[in-house]
């Protein structure tokens, strides 16, 4: 009798598996289609589709800068911090040890002690080997610190939903977003394998409104608390000049999230060129039809994705599995060959950008809380471009007739990993 144990737990577990599917609709044959007029993304019908399907309101007024690789990010982070005279809000994805990681906590200890309303929620799996002694440095100081989402007994599939969002709020007036952790891989500017490659943005204007609500959210699941007035959500002027801006957020849900929807919309109105640069690519089929659409019907469409240095080679492996397709429907593949490249952006026909923490596989459309910054701005979009075409100078790209011959082994691995993919 005990021997059918292990038969029985194992028919659980797929039955489990199989129905779960459901949730993910987008991983079967089911694509997207756009319904009614083509819509140009720098145009007034484009932002209000946007608005519309993700619920996240244009704003106007709004000021940004662009910044790559930790030797711009950091200083820019530490002096927002600096900044603050009301509140700061910190969350992150990751925050480990090192130099960066004392000296984050560090500011952050020295506005509390001002008196500032100091609060960081970092996400408790992937913050797992954070220092412990930063903790209580900053619980002496006064910061309110808390973690998302601890793994417990009775919750273990809240453990797969994770919130990956990277902000900071300063008086609610500043915001920074992008794909930066807080740990010494992000220092430097990806001059070698040990520092890598990211994107992040520092905004001013009614937008940071978008970026303190995607905290507020995470940081009441996690604290119960409801963060409101002046010092968190005070009133903003709106900027003179910049483009329209919004944030846009999900979490896990059965269907479709707000970050797939839009994405979906913004490749299917794509009419010139699509950058898309992704440190876990691992499409699924809705998706990488979406991108062969786009190169059949003539856009130029090309896909940055991380190389040899890869912290994560199972993701890789699986993204791999997208490229015969994509490359057949003319889609031009780079793989990034000076260090790990963690970026998440997207650019199309050069005036509308998205900047955040979201990856091009299914854990970011569907598992896990994330947030962007979307931007239609022609200058801010040509800065994002530039940059594109700098990092590929450096990556190697994947020639059709090359990547048809590759070995057995290769298929077969993308093969299997195709059947978990729903899962990275």
């Amino acid at each position: 009798m005990n021997k059918r144990w292990p038969t029985a737990i194992a028919a659980v577990g797929v039955a489990w598996y199989a129905s779960d599917s459901l949730r993910h609709r987008r991983e079967q044959e089911d694509g997207y289609r756009l319904r009614g007029e083509e819509l140009d993304v720098g145009s007034g019908g484009f932002l209000r589709a946007t608005e519309a399907i993700t619920s996240a309101p244009i704003s106007y007024g709004n000021d940004i800068d662009l910044l790559v690789n930790g030797d711009r990010i950091f200083p820019a982070m530490i002096e927002t911090i600096a900044g603050a005279q009301l509140s700061v809000n910190l969350l992150t994805y990751i925050y480990w040890s090192g130099e960066i990681a004392r000296t984050i906590a560090g500011a952050l200890c020295e506005r509390a002690k001002a008196g500032v309303e100091v609060n960081v929620l970092l996400d408790a799996v992937g913050s797992a080997k954070m220092d412990r002694g930063l903790i209580d440095k900053m619980d002496e100081s006064g910061v309110t610190f808390a973690y998302f989402r601890p793994p417990k007994p009775y919750a273990l599939r809240r453990v797969n939903n994770r919130t990956h969002r990277k902000l900071l709020i300063a008086d609610g007036t500043v915001g920074m977003t992008g794909g930066v952790g807080i740990a010494d891989e992000w220092t430097g500017d990806a001059q070698d394998p040990e520092h890598w490659r990211d994107t992040h943005v520092r905004v001013r204007g009614p937008v940071v409104r978008g970026l303190q609500g995607a905290f507020a959210e995470n940081w009441l699941e996690a604290t119960g608390d409801v963060l409101v007035g002046p010092a968190y959500l005070p009133e903003i002027e709106p900027l003179d000049g910049g483009g329209a801006m919004q944030v846009v957020r999900s979490s896990a849900t059965v269907g479709d999230t707000n970050i797939e929807a839009l994405y979906f919309l913004a490749i299917a109105c794509a009419q010139r060129s699509l950058h898309l640069t992704s440190a876990y690519f691992a499409p699924r089929p809705a998706f990488a039809e979406a991108l062969t659409d786009a190169a059949e019907r003539g856009v130029d469409v090309r896909v940055l994705v991380p190389g040899p240095h890869h912290d994560k080679h199972v993701v890789r492996q699986a993204g791999r599995a997208s490229y015969k397709e994509l490359l057949e429907a003319g889609v031009r593949m780079f793989e990034y060959q000076a260090t790990m490249l963690h970026s998440k952006t997207l650019s199309i026909d050069g005036i509308w950008s998205s900047v955040g923490s979201v990856n091009f596989d299914n854990r970011s459309f569907q598992l896990n809380d994330e947030s962007t910054l979307c931007v239609c701005s022609e200058r801010f979009a040509g800065a994002l471009d530039d940059q594109f075409a700098r990092d590929v100078e450096h990556a190697e790209e994947i020639e059709p007739d090359r990547w048809r011959r590759r070995g057995s082994r290769e298929r077969a691995t993308e093969a299997l990993l195709k059947l978990v993919r729903r899962e990275l």
